[in-house]
């Protein structure tokens, strides 16, 4: 994985890791093996789910990720691995979340579970991780498969922003935007909903999963959502990522929503946003790669509530890299902060009257060899004892209309108030 570097020393277990092949159903359903102290992460009915913790490491502050990525890089130069099985997702794996800001109080964490389930092209497998020896996984279908408790729908209502509050905002970030050497600046407000005590997010990660399922699903340290954002995979060598910015409302009639996705395309203000963010994600892998190609043009993704502006960046990477070394030079990406980067980030701090956590942060998983995929944390809440929280933001541009903004927040709103109703 990474090169070494100079670091502090940490002092951790060392873990035994035991994966075998599994020959399950034909109509296993990755989603049924959610469990309630569980993680996942899964997209297209394929990825990882897991139960149970073995150990977590934590960091904050500026230089969070790469302190992570080294913690990593020492426990599993400790590890002993017996693993059989092909591909990426075997052996030794951790999920994480980052907070988004150097300042937040939110601590960036990776979590080594105790149990992982992996199901990828029809192949599946499963891990088990401990202190000292582990025996040989044993598949239990009582106790991954369980009856998900009925829950009652939450509304998700304003909360330390509200929309005329957040109007405001924006017409200040425009002022700024005329003012400063800034060119965009991502704003954000919040919904929030109270829980009842044993709430179970499990109905509504599978909604997720099942409504979106082109998205990244995630549930890690107490965040959900489906994300349509990869921030960035590393697999042998080769990464990959994809950009969205530029946003629009889907159309009900067949016609209407293609005429609103050929808008989007041709619209001089999303056209702005996006290159901006296109071109910040390159400058910041350049230096990890012998070659990176993007986009030409950007293409029209449909959702179902939204059409995007995405374009792919793929490459090869110039030295032995990990996946949270490209995450830690690409965070904050233009398409959830802004640019340049550190005045935009400093603006969000001024405007946005709210800590946004692990929000629009990275979120994923890494596995010993380096290899991960992470993606950005959106359209999802976070469980925060008897609270739920919900963000969502807009790149804002000269040009942009505050109420328009706000619009585009309701929609990106709309995958979580319907997977909690």
């Amino acid at each position: 994985m990474a090169k070494s570097k100079q670091s502090n020393q940490h002092h951790f277990p060392a873990l035994s890791v035991r994966t075998v092949s599994l020959s399950l159903p034909s109509d296993f359903k990755i989603t049924d093996a959610l469990t309630r102290d569980g993680i996942a992460f899964i997209k297209d009915g394929e990825g990882m789910v897991a139960r149970g913790e073995v150990l977590r490491l934590n960091a904050a502050g500026p230089g969070r990720i790469a302190a992570l990525e080294e913690q990593w890089r020492q426990l599993c130069a400790l590890a002993q691995v017996a693993d059989q099985t092909p591909g990426s997702g075997r052996g030794l794996v951790a999920f994480g979340s980052m907070a988004f800001a150097d300042s937040s109080e939110w601590l960036s964490t990776l979590i080594v579970p105790k149990q992982i389930l992996g199901f990828k092209s029809g192949r599946a497998w499963l891990t088990s991780i401990g202190v000292g020896e582990v025996s040989e996984p044993v598949w239990n279908a009582d106790e991954w498969i369980e009856t998900w408790p009925a829950q009652a729908p939450l509304h998700l209502v304003a909360g330390a922003l509200d929309e005329e509050g957040f109007e405001g905002r924006v017409e200040t970030a425009l002022e700024k935007l005329h003012d400063q050497q800034l060119t965009k600046v991502v704003l954000a407000r919040d919904v929030v909903a109270s829980v009842p005590e044993g709430f179970d997010p499990r109905p509504a990660i599978g909604r997720l999963s099942r409504r979106y399922p082109s998205c990244w699903t995630y549930w890690i340290n107490n965040r959900f959502g489906a994300s349509p954002e990869l921030l960035v995979r590393v697999d042998h060598g080769r990464f990959s990522a994809r950009v969205l910015a530029g946003t629009a409302g889907r159309g009900t009639d067949p016609e209407v929503d293609r005429a609103i996705a050929g808008a989007l395309i041709t619209s001089a203000k999303n056209a702005v946003e996006h290159r901006i963010a296109v071109e910040s994600l390159v400058d910041a892998l350049e230096p990890y790669c012998t070659e990176i190609v993007a986009d030409s043009a950007p293409f029209s993704l449909a959702l179902p509530n939204v059409w995007h502006l995405a374009s792919d960046v793929q490459g090869i990477l110039a030295e032995d890299s990990s996946v949270l070394d490209l995450a830690a030079a690409l965070h904050p990406t233009a398409a959830v902060a802004g640019t340049p980067r550190e005045v935009a980030v400093e603006l969000i701090g001024e405007l946005e009257p709210f800590d946004r956590g692990s929000y629009a942060g990275p979120i994923g998983w890494i596995g010993a060899d380096g290899d991960g995929e992470w993606v950005i944390a959106l359209r999802g809440a976070v469980l925060e004892g008897n609270k739920v929280t919900a963000h969502a933001g807009c790149g804002i541009v000269i040009g942009s209309k505050p109420d328009a903004e706000l619009a585009e927040t309701e929609l990106k709103f709309q995958p979580i108030r319907h997977a909690l109703s």
